[in-house]
């Protein structure tokens, strides 16, 4: 049986047969010495009968045996169903590591052993939701790294293709300058889609630190909007700022959220026609403070609304050279900050962002 081949179960059965010997032996003399010489002494004889001692020492011997037997037995039988039980328990864990059978909590009762394996299935529960969780980020990180090879090779190709039109010796003046400021936007292109996705990699890690300090929106606005103002003037684009009482503030992370900020304009900006209208308004209560960006574009597509923040996900009615991570960038910069966007369509036509940004936990 499995049951003796233990090592500890071989250690108590030599200490129990030890132990039923050494009692049997002491009854043996207890009883064929002590008890009849106390017998015939308190009657006041001198003469032992031998045969009387011997019988009274089997007998006591007998006792002593069988009582250790029992117990022997006993312990044995207390052992064996607390270590078939302990192997019951192996089987279930061994099933649901290779998610053969679930975590049955309504089949454990009270006991040291039953709160065991309470505490083991709640391991297991947390190491089998880990586990998934790991399958899924594997896969979501095989699809990113899918998507990053993809946006990296398409502006490479076309650099490539720059070069060797560049090579030409019978290109003119004109065109090769118009090749080489080609050539200086995709190298801009590929440095922007490096820094941003540095930026998500380090929010993913966890190695952003964030700090909290009082923001003002007109301050914020203008650092967001600043890099994008030659491209706006370009496309003959009017951006105003409109707060309700140019005191608006927040807590949070100027850099980072004027980071947030700008890529929210940029998008309004590249879906705005020539001479279109970009616009910005801001008011505060005791809740939250509230930034409305609005531009009069063509908005989204009911199709496209619940996928704009997510990574890579470019829309039917997005640029050629857009990337899809600005938004999502954006997003989880608002996330770690206690603060909230929601995109929808304008009643008049044109996409909205509203952001939302409530104090850090812990404050009134």
């Amino acid at each position: 049986m499995h049951f003796f081949r233990n090592p500890e179960i071989k250690r108590d059965l030599a200490l129990h047969i030890g132990m039923i010997l050494f009692f049997t032996a002491a009854g043996f003399i207890f009883g064929s010495f002590f008890l009849v010489r106390g017998r015939f002494i308190s009657v006041g004889s001198a003469y032992i009968d031998n045969s009387f001692s011997l019988r009274a020492g089997f007998l006591s011997a007998c006792f002593a045996f069988f009582l250790c037997l029992a117990f022997t037995l006993l312990h044995l039988s207390v052992t064996f169903f607390r270590y078939r039980s302990i192997r019951l328990l192996c089987q279930e864990i061994d099933q649901i590591l290779h998610n053969e059978a679930p975590v049955h909590f309504s089949d454990y009762q009270e006991g040291e052993l039953a709160i065991l394996r309470v505490e083991i299935g709640k391991l297991l529960v947390r190491l089998t939701e880990q586990s998934e969780a790991l399958q899924t980020d594997k896969q979501n990180l095989a699809a990113s790294l899918a998507d990053i090879s993809h946006q990296i090779r398409t502006p490479l190709t076309s650099i490539r293709l720059v070069l060797s039109l560049l090579t030409d010796p019978n290109l003119t003046e004109c065109k090769r300058r118009e090749l080489v400021h080609q050539l200086s936007r995709l190298i801009s292109r590929i440095d922007w889609l490096i820094e941003a996705l540095l930026k998500l990699s380090r929010l993913d890690a966890g190695t952003v630190i964030l700090k909290p300090e009082n923001v003002p929106v007109a301050k914020l606005v203008a650092a967001a909007s600043e890099p994008l103002a030659i491209a706006m003037e370009l496309r003959d684009q009017q951006f105003s700022f409109v707060p309700k009482t140019h005191r608006e503030s927040f807590v949070g992370d100027f850099s980072w959220t004027a980071e947030a900020l700008g890529n929210i304009l940029k998008n309004c900006m590249e879906h705005t026609p020539t001479g279109g209208q970009i616009q910005v308004s801001a008011s505060e209560n005791a809740i939250f403070t509230e930034l409305i960006v609005e531009d009069n574009g063509p908005g989204f597509t009911a199709q496209d609304l619940p996928h704009l923040f997510e990574r890579f996900y470019k829309g039917a009615a997005s640029d050629q050279e857009s990337v899809g991570i600005g938004l999502a960038l954006s997003r989880m910069i608002l996330v770690r900050q206690n603060a909230t966007i929601k995109a929808e369509n304008r009643p008049g036509g044109g996409a909205r962002f509203i952001l939302h940004f409530y104090p850090p936990s812990g404050t009134v």
